[in-house]
């Protein structure tokens, strides 16, 4: 709670973000604890899990990084009547675990997809087909039109969303293409949390900015193309607040593993 209480500047912030980059498959909260507890951790997983699945070991000496487990239980026909399901198991508490990062173990090399992306996204072409394929994915299989207009007509901006058409403009001719991509995540990012049916679409303007530039941020963070000139100015106003904080977070969270996993299909 005080580790997320101190994401009040930018810098703190982006390191949060790293954090959920890298893990955005576990809850809200395992991403707090592993960000709190270490947050160059790249990849984690449990002792045996090193050793039986990689074979790697953990170092000798080295401090667990303590995450909540979710404790199944089998349910008896008694607990299924008084919890009114046909499941067979259930979680009925959680419990904290200890689990390693990699720089604390030694053995085999880890090979990932992510690395042969990365190496790959450096190069802007192929950033552009990302581009493509992303805007023709949202047009084909979404309510989401994404449309391009030259820069002069934006009046300044990169790109726009517009909720009461649900429709997306970027930029045609903004010559730098890692740009024209975070833009798209950007307003993709408004279109989800910001759109006339979003639970969110409420939050000042300012809060809106924040949240659509961390998932932009989130996006390019998992193809590994360099986002240090990011701006996140909105931080210092909400983490005074602990509800907005963490609510701000989830929401965040939410939309990340959405975009997360449209990326990844599409690299």
């Amino acid at each position: 709670e005080q580790q997320i209480l101190k994401l009040t500047d930018s810098d703190q912030f982006k390191k949060y973000l790293n954090t959920l980059a890298k893990f955005h498959r576990y809850s809200a909260r395992n991403i707090d604890l592993i960000y709190s507890q270490n947050p160059e951790a790249t990849q984690i997983a449990g002792f045996k899990q090193w050793k039986n699945d990689f074979n790697r070991s953990v170092n000798k000496g080295e401090k667990g990084i303590r995450i909540a487990a979710p404790m199944i239980k089998k349910l008896t026909p008694e607990d299924q009547k008084r919890l009114d399901t046909t499941k067979e198991k259930a979680i009925v508490g959680y419990r904290y675990i200890p689990v390693f990062d990699i720089s604390q173990t030694s053995g085999e090399p880890v090979l990932s997809a992510k690395d042969f992306v990365k190496e790959n996204l450096a190069d802007h072409k192929n950033v552009t087909n990302l581009y493509n394929e992303l805007k023709n994915y949202l047009n084909n299989n979404t309510d989401i039109k994404v449309s391009e207009k030259r820069l002069s007509e934006l009046g300044g901006a990169k790109g726009y969303f517009q909720p009461s058409t649900n429709e997306i403009v970027i930029g045609s001719d903004e010559p730098d293409n890692a740009l024209k991509l975070e833009t798209l995540y950007h307003e993709y990012a408004h279109s989800q949390l910001h759109g006339l049916t979003s639970e969110f679409k409420d939050r000042p303007r300012a809060y809106q900015e924040t949240q659509a530039e961390a998932v932009a941020y989130v996006a390019m963070q998992n193809i590994g193309v360099d986002t240090s000139n990011y701006s996140l100015g909105y931080v210092a106003t909400w983490a005074k607040d602990k509800a907005v904080i963490h609510s701000a977070l989830s929401e965040i969270q939410q939309v990340s593993n959405k975009v997360i996993e449209l990326s990844d299909g599409l690299t």
